[in-house]
């Protein structure tokens, strides 16, 4: 019975190390929509993580790291459910993604609870830039009034003297017209927020035919502005009235764009702080890399934004050598941000929102292909406005 015991503990040593092994993986939950039409969006941010995930070898602080994807279904409840089983099922280490801001705001408090590195990949909800901020929380990409802030810098250059305002009505579009109109110098000559589910756009139209603006401000993100630039041609107003845009013409969906024929769009303006064309060793080699590995296409600022949260994530870990549970040390790494972002030289400010350049990029055809191009510096190292609200 002694031999049989002494025999059998190195097998049951054997047994145990691919345990040891998977409690040692480093895991990263990925909360985004990859259903509903929104999910244009969401596919472009897969794909960037996954172009990370392969430039960083698959392993952070020289131990491996899985990426565990969920899809929220553009719904709020849903990402807080999905959420909660990355959380507690999953055991993820950090949480990053979350494309709405009505989805993140439901997300984050159960990360943050958890003692979870919470990095927003793109919603901006500018209360967690100011009163809400959290020493577990960053953003890897902006507050959601500062695109629109630049392009009322951009409408002043182009001496804009009137102007129409067209948003979604949730939480990010609210904020994106604070923005414009924090920054626009001239006349707001009229305003609509219409809810998500909107289609029809004949009477936000008519009523931009009968203000006859010098430009229209428009925040339709996805299939909103699909549907609403389609409209706007069919009224002839693509032909009287330019429209300026954030968050509504990008790289995901150029294609679809160029795929309708819609010419109109072609040298339109939309702010930014970055475009493929950025010239820095670590853009050019991430563009031509997410353009193999996603048939071809040119990637979005969402992909870009994607891209650097997790080389964010990463440097943390590295930082904290290796140790994804000393939350101490990965944020402290995390808040040097050592590490190489499509942007060129990345910084946070005391909320961990970044303080960036913002550009205007205009939509060109180069070589037949669609793409957003870089055209001047608008704003320089902008921090969020309300960045002295945060109390970290």
């Amino acid at each position: 019975m002694f031999k049989k015991i002494l025999l059998a503990a190195p097998m049951a040593a054997l047994l145990a190390v691919p345990n040891v092994e998977a409690a040692d993986k480093i895991k990263v939950g990925v909360v985004l929509t990859l259903t509903t039409p929104a999910s244009i969006m969401g596919r472009q941010m897969k794909a960037a993580y996954e172009v990370a995930y392969d430039h960083l070898g698959g392993k952070m602080g020289g131990k491996d790291f899985e990426l565990i994807f969920e899809d929220d279904g553009l719904k709020p409840n849903i990402g807080k459910q999905k959420t909660e089983k990355l959380v507690k099922k999953d055991k993820v280490d950090f949480l990053t993604g979350y494309i709405w801001s009505h989805v993140m705001g439901a997300s984050a408090p159960v990360a943050l609870k958890a003692g979870k590195i919470f990095v927003s990949a793109n919603a901006g909800h500018s209360l967690y830039a100011g009163k809400k901020c959290h020493k577990n929380f960053f953003n890897a990409a902006w507050e959601n009034s500062q695109n629109p802030m630049a392009m009322g810098s951009l409408l002043n250059k182009r001496g804009v003297k009137n102007l129409y305002v067209l948003s979604l009505n949730y939480a990010a579009g609210k904020q994106m017209v604070a923005g414009v109109e924090r920054t626009f110098k001239g006349n707001i000559v009229g305003k609509d927020l219409v809810p998500t589910s909107h289609k029809d756009w004949s009477a936000e139209i008519a009523k931009v035919k009968a203000a006859k603006p010098d430009g229209v401000f428009v925040f339709y993100p996805g299939a909103w502005g699909l549907a609403f630039f389609t409209q706007y041609k069919q009224a002839g107003l693509d032909k009287t009235t330019p429209v300026y845009s954030v968050f509504s013409v990008d790289g995901a969906n150029l294609p679809v764009y160029q795929k309708r024929k819609m010419k109109q769009l072609i040298g339109t303006f939309n702010t930014m702080f970055w475009a493929p064309d950025l010239p820095n060793a670590t853009n050019k080699r991430f563009v031509a890399d997410f353009a193999k590995k996603y048939k071809g296409q040119i990637p979005s600022h969402y992909a870009a934004q994607s891209y650097d949260s997790l080389m964010l994530i990463a440097a943390g870990v590295k930082a904290a050598g290796g140790d994804a549970k000393n939350t101490d040390a990965v944020r402290k790494g995390m808040e040097a941000a050592d590490f190489s972002s499509v942007r060129g030289k990345i910084k946070f400010g005391k909320n961990h929102f970044p303080v960036q350049n913002f550009y205007s990029r205009q939509v060109i055809n180069k070589g037949g292909k669609w793409q957003m191009s870089l055209r001047e510096t608008v704003v320089e190292d902008h921090a969020p406005v309300m960045s002295n609200e945060c109390k970290l």
